[in-house]
C-alpha cells in the first residue's frame, strides 16, 4: 500500500509539472495583455488595441475543442504518456517563438499575425494536454479517492498562473520600467522554454497508465474514438451534459475570477498593474489548497452538490462583490488630502513631434495615493496634433495605489471568488473521467471540458469587456457591473441543467 502511494506521488508529480508549466505559457499572454497590446497592435487606439489583445487571447480558447479532438484520438489509440509528451512540446515551442516577434513598430500587421498563429497553436497544445493529464491520474487512483488525487492536477491552473505573475513581477523588479517596456517583457516568455525542457525530461521516463495498459493488453481500446464518443447517442447524451450541466459554468466561474478579476482591476479600478498582480497572487496563494479540500469533499459528499453551489453562489454573489471592489478606488467617495497635490509638467522632443507630459499626483485621507498622466501630442512646432474628428490627440492614464485596510479588502473580495472556483472546478476532473468508459475516455472527457472552458470561458473576457465599455458609452451609472451579466447568465443556466439532469445513476456512487 505504501509502495503504492509512493508510486501516485510520483505520478501526481510529473503530471502536475508538466501540466503547470503548460498553464503557465497559457497563462503568460493574459497576464501581459496590456503591455502587449501595445507591442503587437496600432498604438493610436489603446482601447481597439486591448480589445484586439484580448480577442487573441480569447483565439487560443476557441481552438482548445480542436485540440482536445485531435490529441484526445490520438491518447485513446496510442496511450495517454505520449500524447501530452507532443503537447508539451508544441505549448513551449509556441510560447518561446511569442517572446521572440518584433512589434508592430518594425514588421507592421505581420506582428499580430504571427502572434494569432503562435496563440492558436498553443490553445491546440492545451486542449490536449489536461484531458490527458486528468485521465492518466485518475487512472491511477483508487477508487473513491478519484476526486482527492486528480484535484492536485487542478491546482496546476491556478499555480500556473500564480507563477506567472511572479516571473512578471520579478522581472519588474530588477529591470527598470524603461527596460520592461522596451525587452523585458520578452523574458517571461523566453525562460518558459527551460522549464518545458526539465518536464519533458521527467515525463519521459513515465509509464502508460495501468487502466489504459490493460485495456491495450485485451484488445479493447476502441479503433475509431471520435465515431464511439460522438458518433454513439447514448455517450453522446453523457458529452452534452458533461458540457452544459458542468464545464460551462465551471469554465465562466473560474476566468471571471481570475482573470476578470485582474482585468477589472487594471482597467476599471485603474489600479497599479504590479499591486493588482500581487493582489490576485495572494488570493491565489490562500486559495490554492481549497481545490484539494473540495476534491476529498467530493468523494465523501458527491460531485454534482459541490460543483453546483459554487455556480449558484457565483450567481447571487457576482454583482455584489464587484460593486465593493470598485467602490474601494471610487475617488467620488474619497477626500483628498490638498496639502499632497503635486502638479508637474514635463516636454518630451522626438524625432516627429514633442510629448507635453501633465502630471497630477495626490494622497486621500483613507491613504490611496492616485497620479493623473496626461499625454498631449504636439507637432514640431509645439501646435497641437488632431485626430480625424477635429479633437487634440491625448492619452490619459490613470493609476491607483492602495494602502491598508483597502488593501485586504481587495484581497478578500478576490479569495471569495477563488473559493467558488475551487468548488466547481477541484471535483470535475473525476467527474468527467467517471462519466466515460476508457476506450473513450480521453476523447469524450477532452471536447466538453474545452468547449466549456476554451468557449464559454476564453470569450469571457472579450465579451465581459465589450459589454462594459458599451454600457459606458450608453452612459450607464454601474457601467462597470455590465460585464458580469455574461458569467451569471451562464452560470445560473448551467445550475439549471446540472441540477435537473445529473443524476446517480450517470456514473458511480462518487457522483
Amino acid at each position: 500500500m505504501q509502495h503504492e502511494k509512493k508510486t501516485l506521488w510520483k505520478v501526481i508529480g510529473a503530471s502536475s509539472l508538466g501540466t503547470l508549466i503548460e498553464w503557465y505559457d497559457f497563462f503568460i499572454f493574459g497576464s501581459l495583455s496590456i503591455v502587449l497590446s501595445t507591442k503587437f497592435f496600432p498604438a493610436d487606439n489603446p482601447t481597439a488595441a486591448f480589445l484586439s489583445t484580448l480577442a487573441t487571447f480569447a483565439a487560443g480558447f476557441v481552438v482548445r475543442p480542436f485540440g482536445a479532438l485531435f490529441f484526445g484520438r490520438l491518447g485513446d489509440l496510442i496511450g495517454r504518456k505520449y500524447t501530452f509528451m507532443v503537447t508539451l512540446m508544441l505549448m513551449g515551442g509556441a510560447t518561446f517563438l511569442i517572446g521572440c516577434i518584433p512589434s508592430y513598430e518594425t514588421i507592421g500587421f505581420l506582428a499580430p499575425f504571427l502572434v494569432l498563429i503562435l496563440r492558436l497553436l498553443q490553445g491546440l497544445a492545451l486542449g490536449g494536454e489536461y484531458g490527458g493529464a486528468a485521465t492518466y491520474v485518475a487512472e491511477h487512483s483508487p477508487q473513491g479517492q478519484r476526486g482527492y488525487w486528480t484535484s492536485w492536477i487542478q491546482t496546476t491552473a491556478t499555480f500556473g498562473l500564480f507563477i506567472s505573475l511572479v516571473v512578471i513581477l520579478l522581472t519588474r523588479l530588477f529591470l527598470t520600467e524603461q527596460q520592461f517596456d522596451s525587452w523585458g517583457w520578452r523574458l517571461p516568455f523566453l525562460i518558459s522554454i527551460v522549464m518545458v525542457y526539465v518536464s519533458y525530461l521527467i515525463r519521459k521516463n513515465m509509464d502508460e497508465s495501468p487502466e489504459f495498459k490493460q485495456a491495450k493488453a485485451e484488445g479493447k481500446t476502441s479503433k475509431s474514438p471520435l465515431r464511439e464518443s460522438f458518433g454513439n447517442r447514448y455517450n453522446l447524451k453523457f458529452v452534452l451534459l458533461a458540457l452544459f450541466g458542468a464545464a460551462m459554468g465551471q469554465g465562466v466561474v473560474w476566468y471571471t475570477g481570475q482573470f476578470y478579476s485582474m482585468s477589472f482591476m487594471k482597467t476599471v479600478m485603474f489600479l497599479d498593474s504590479d499591486q493588482a498582480d500581487m493582489i490576485l497572487g495572494i488570493a491565489l496563494l490562500f486559495g490554492t489548497p481549497f481545490f484539494v479540500i473540495c476534491g476529498k469533499l467530493s468523494d465523501k459528499v458527491g460531485r454534482k452538490w459541490v460543483m453546483l453551489s459554487g455556480m449558484l453562489l457565483a450567481v447571487l454573489t457576482y454583482r455584489p462583490i464587484y460593486e465593493a471592489m470598485y467602490q474601494i478606488t471610487n475617488l467620488a467617495n474619497k477626500t483628498e488630502i490638498a496639502e499632497t497635490v503635486q502638479v508637474e509638467e514635463q516636454r518630451i522632443t522626438k524625432e516627429k513631434g514633442i510629448d507635453n507630459i501633465h502630471i497630477h499626483s495626490s494622497t486621500y485621507t483613507d491613504g490611496t495615493a492616485v497620479r493623473h498622466i496626461v499625454t498631449s501630442h504636439l507637432n514640431t512646432k509645439g501646435q497641437p496634433i488632431l485626430k480625424g474628428n477635429g479633437e487634440a490627440q491625448r492619452i490619459s492614464k490613470t493609476t491607483v495605489h492602495l494602502h491598508g485596510a483597502n488593501y485586504w479588502a481587495l484581497v478578500g473580495l478576490i479569495f471569495i471568488q477563488i473559493l467558488y472556483i475551487t468548488m466547481v472546478y477541484g471535483p470535475i476532473a473525476a467527474f468527467l473521467v467517471e462519466i466515460f468508459p476508457v476506450k473513450i475516455r480521453y476523447t469524450s472527457m477532452s471536447l466538453p471540458y474545452h468547449v466549456g472552458n476554451g468557449i464559454f470561458g476564453g470569450l469571457l473576457p472579450a465579451v465581459s469587456t465589450y459589454l462594459a465599455s458599451n454600457a459606458k458609452t450608453n452612459n450607464a451609472a454601474d457601467f462597470y457591473l455590465a460585464g458580469l451579466w455574461y458569467p451569471i447568465i451562464i452560470s445560473a443556466v448551467c445550475f439549471i441543467i446540472g441540477s435537473l439532469y445529473i443524476t446517480k445513476s450517470m456514473t458511480s456512487k462518487n457522483l
